[in-house]
């Protein structure tokens, strides 16, 4: 048999990914703000000698590389959203970025951890004046490039815990977070170690800094390479799709495969068992559009 017309059977899996996301314009406007900041710093540090200023210049340099990396991500999904190479879409370059920033974050912790150390063994000069004030201007820069990237949309109130969330903006807003408690340690430090003479203070708190930050590379590894891996999807969103296609009492969910193929998107896999004469396009309508199915495959077959 000949199908004559078959664009019926052609569809599209861009599932919105063509779109702007509105943590890519928050994200290059936070780039912006820290390469600016960046190269005042090592400009400053450069032609005033300073130690302080150079590093934290470079501490900045850091971040800004890896904000552009969840930049790079964002504008690969957009431009790929209809490229056929990609199965199910360019979803997951999102939790692809945010993977990669949470990589990063682990790496700036070890290396916090490293040079606290070395400091604890071996104190440095501290020249408290100037070091306070960069780390009061880095608070300042920093707290409002994490009121960018945390104003939340009203779609965005109202996600779950189950993969919903950008993880490419959660991790450049945690970088951002990073760099925010960063130079609130090292205000107090700097200041207990110039009025009280606890100048171990300072490397003390880039210990408890890293231990933070490496709690939330943690988490967003987690988040991030579950859905990379196709981890299932949470026992309620599986719940919530056996109670829609068993609604009839007489059909019976033999397999269920449910993953995140981007924010807030799943793809389902269905394998059915009923005698009735039912239609897998009929037991498709019976899965509502809020529980974010983009793709769902569905065998019916006859109990045996």
């Amino acid at each position: 048999m000949q199908i004559k017309n078959s664009d019926h059977l052609e569809h599209s899996h861009s599932f919105g990914q063509e779109k702007k996301r509105p943590g890519e314009l928050r994200t290059f406007i936070v780039i912006a703000i820290t390469a600016t900041m960046m190269v005042v710093e090592i400009t400053a540090g450069i032609l005033f000698g300073s130690m302080a200023l150079l590093a934290d210049g470079l501490h900045m340099a850091s971040h800004a590389a890896a904000l552009s990396i969840n930049a790079f991500a964002y504008v690969y999904a957009r431009r790929n959203a209809h490229n056929p190479a990609f199965s199910f879409g360019t979803g997951k370059v999102n939790a692809l970025g945010g993977f990669s920033g949470a990589v990063l974050l682990a790496v700036f912790a070890l290396l916090m951890v490293w040079e606290s150390s070395s400091r604890l063994i071996e104190p440095v000069d501290i020249i408290f004046n100037q070091a306070i004030l960069v780390a009061v201007i880095g608070l300042i820069v920093n707290g409002i490039s994490v009121f960018i990237l945390g104003v939340k949309d009203d779609h965005q109130e109202h996600d779950d815990h189950d993969h919903h969330h950008d993880h490419n903006l959660k991790s450049a807003y945690l970088h951002v977070v990073t760099d925010a408690l960063t130079s609130v340690l090292a205000i107090v430090a700097l200041l207990t170690a110039k009025y009280f003479g606890l100048v171990w203070m300072d490397p003390l708190m880039g210990i408890v800094g890293a231990i933070l930050v490496a709690r939330w590379s943690i988490g967003l590894l987690k988040s991030t390479s579950a859905i990379l891996l196709d981890k299932q999807a949470s026992k309620t969103l599986q719940e919530k799709i056996k109670l829609q296609i068993e609604s009839d009492g007489e059909s019976q969910v033999a397999d269920l495969h449910v993953w995140s193929i981007g924010p807030n998107i799943h793809a389902s896999i269905i394998s059915v068992l009923t005698n009735q004469e039912i239609t897998s396009e009929e037991f498709k309508d019976r899965l509502p559009t809020e529980l974010g199915l983009e793709h769902v495959s569905i065998e019916v077959n006859k109990p045996k």
